[in-house]
């Protein structure tokens, strides 16, 4: 599969909506535009390309999925009752842009050198990230908002499996919800977690759509939870850190662990089960 074959095979896909294709060669991307106001997504064809050589019709299956939620949104119905809306708080890496397409400023605030909060308007299958002007049509500050998303976090289920390796336990929370990474701003959750550790504590947010927090009980634990983080980071839509957390009562301190036993890192078993965990618990459903 190369470049213009992932093309063409999106846009079959996708011609089923009221919209314009314009392919740029030199940037490998294609862009997807509303016929009727201009309001599009553009799409990274040669990262796609990458990821489909593991996870084949998936890979197109998912970024069909938010090409057509993400058109489905850009209607332009007007935003103006924060009485009848729901703000959610989703994290983004650092280097994810900070303006939308028309330049106007996303609602943002830090959270750790590693990741920052951004605001989205819940629209059930999908969300709509705020800027700034959306805040006057909504009546609201950026404090309220933030109280708003954070009340709302806090609200969600926090259903979680359990895996142990290596006599550490993780934890991976995956509800299928876009919110999985945004837990982690649940502190109430998290120092839950923490009264239940034996060992060192760390969470990691790899894409939006995964949550993992490891009890770390022996040093094969941080090989395992490196490993573990990077397979997800490099499999997800939305990718946001491959470093872990650190976590301590509500502090977070980004952690890079370095590789004690090298050995143990190539062993084709263990490899084999981490990847087999990631598989497991990966989200199929992402908002």
């Amino acid at each position: 599969m190369n470049v213009f074959q992932m093309r063409d095979k999106l846009k079959d896909r996708l011609k089923h909506l009221d919209v314009k294709f314009s392919f740029n060669r030199d940037e490998e991307t294609l862009r997807v535009s509303r016929n009727d106001n201009g309001k599009g997504v553009t799409v990274k064809i040669s990262t796609i390309v990458a990821k489909y050589k593991e996870q084949k019709e998936n890979i197109v299956d998912e970024i069909v999925y938010y090409v057509e939620e993400a058109i489905e949104q850009m209607k332009g119905e007007a935003l103006s009752d924060s009485d009848h809306i729901e703000i959610m708080p989703v994290l983004r890496s650092p280097s994810f842009d900070k303006k939308d397409k028309s330049g106007n400023a996303f609602v943002i605030d830090k959270h750790t050198a590693e990741t920052n909060i951004y605001y989205a308007v819940d629209l059930g299958k999908s969300y709509r990230l705020l800027d700034e002007t959306m805040l006057d049509k909504l009546n609201l500050t950026k404090q309220q908002v933030k109280e708003m998303a954070l009340f709302n976090v806090r609200k969600l289920e926090n259903n979680y499996k359990t895996d142990e390796v290596k006599g550490n336990i993780f934890y991976f929370i995956n509800s299928n919800d876009g919110y999985d990474a945004s837990r982690i701003l649940n502190t109430t959750f998290l120092n839950e977690i923490q009264t239940q550790c034996e060992g060192e504590m760390l969470v990691a947010v790899p894409h939006q759509d995964v949550l993992i927090i490891a009890d770390i009980r022996n040093k094969t634990g941080y090989d395992v939870m490196a490993h573990l983080t990077m397979e997800f980071f490099t499999k997800g839509l939305v990718p946001i850190t491959s470093l872990s957390l650190a976590y301590d009562k509500g502090h977070f301190e980004p952690i890079f662990i370095l590789g004690k036993n090298n050995k143990q890192k190539r062993n084709p078993n263990v490899i084999q089960r981490l990847e087999a965990t990631r598989k497991k618990y990966e989200n199929k459903d992402k908002k």
